[in-house]
């Protein structure tokens, strides 16, 4: 569950402007602030099937944009990378596997 949490939160970091002022304030309310969909549903005026229902294509939808812009599978990319370029700083290896690195990051983006 937490992954599924820490996943989506990144998802709505990357894409939220794609997003409905509607779903951003769901999925705030839901991922952000830990309200629960009972909550939601009061605050909103609307009823807790409602909320979820929301929620869930606003998920779809998240996925549906990293499918297609890899934003955030290139996020976790850049930074796998850095963390072997500092590995590599701190075992002192050669710099030509840094350099090797560093075009790798270059590609990425």
């Amino acid at each position: 569950m937490l992954d599924k949490t820490t996943r989506i939160n990144y998802l709505f970091d990357f894409y939220q402007a794609l997003l409905t002022p509607k779903q951003r304030s769901y999925m705030e309310m839901y991922y952000l602030e830990d309200y629960s969909l009972g909550e939601i549903s009061e605050l909103s005026q609307v009823s807790r099937q409602a909320v979820y229902d929301n929620i869930k294509r606003t998920e779809s939808m998240l996925d549906s944009y990293e499918k297609k812009l890899h934003l955030y599978e290139k996020f976790e990319q850049r930074t796998n990378l850095l963390e072997k370029i500092e590995q590599s700083l701190a075992e002192d290896k050669s710099s030509i596997e840094l350099i090797r690195m560093i075009n790798q990051l270059k590609e990425l983006d």
